[in-house]
């Protein structure tokens, strides 16, 4: 099996006067040593095609109906992996007598390849879940459509756009995203 490293990303966040709020680090995957077929089989982030966005926003502008974005934090943590990713000790964490010893993920972490395509896959299955349809032409726009209830969810990465015509459903499908 192939190990992958990893390293830790910090970064200072600061307020809007510029004094120090905290400080945050976060381990990520050296995804790029990860080879396919090993550790992952296949990628996948969604994309959404701008003549959708446009043609979306189009139908929700002329109708009057509410538009919502929504920016999924840490979205691709803690999505549970398909595939056996071990990964190195992480600098600063190795064990003093087990050093030479690897983690088996069974979630992912950022800097995995196949990351965004496991997030994806998950909020894929919860929308056709609750309804929705994924239309095979474009994979990052979902339609939920119930007599007059008509909503649609489009994808960008982490990124998800909501419109539609009954502004309760939406509500309760923010709801739902967030929990």
């Amino acid at each position: 099996m192939n190990v992958v490293g990893s390293h830790w990303v910090y970064k200072i966040k600061q307020r809007v006067d510029g004094s120090i709020d905290r400080y945050k680090a976060h381990l990520v995957a050296r995804g790029f040593t990860q080879q396919e077929g090993i550790d992952y089989l296949e990628t996948f982030s969604p994309v959404v095609k701008l003549a959708t966005v446009r043609l979306v926003l189009t139908i929700a502008v002329t109708r009057g109906w509410f538009i919502h974005q929504l920016d999924v934090h840490n979205a691709f943590l803690n999505e549970i992996l398909q595939e056996k990713v071990y990964m190195e000790q992480p600098p600063g964490f190795s064990h003093p007598t087990l050093s030479s010893h690897v983690f088996q993920l069974h979630k992912s972490i950022y800097g995995l390849k196949q990351a965004p395509r496991v997030w994806y896959t998950k909020l894929s299955d919860n929308l056709i879940s609750v309804g929705f349809q994924a239309p095979a032409t474009n994979t990052s726009l979902f339609i939920y459509s119930n007599g007059h209830d008509l909503i649609y969810v489009l994808v960008y990465v982490d990124d998800i756009l909501l419109t539609g015509n009954n502004s309760t459903m939406l509500c309760h499908l923010i709801t739902l995203l967030n929990s």
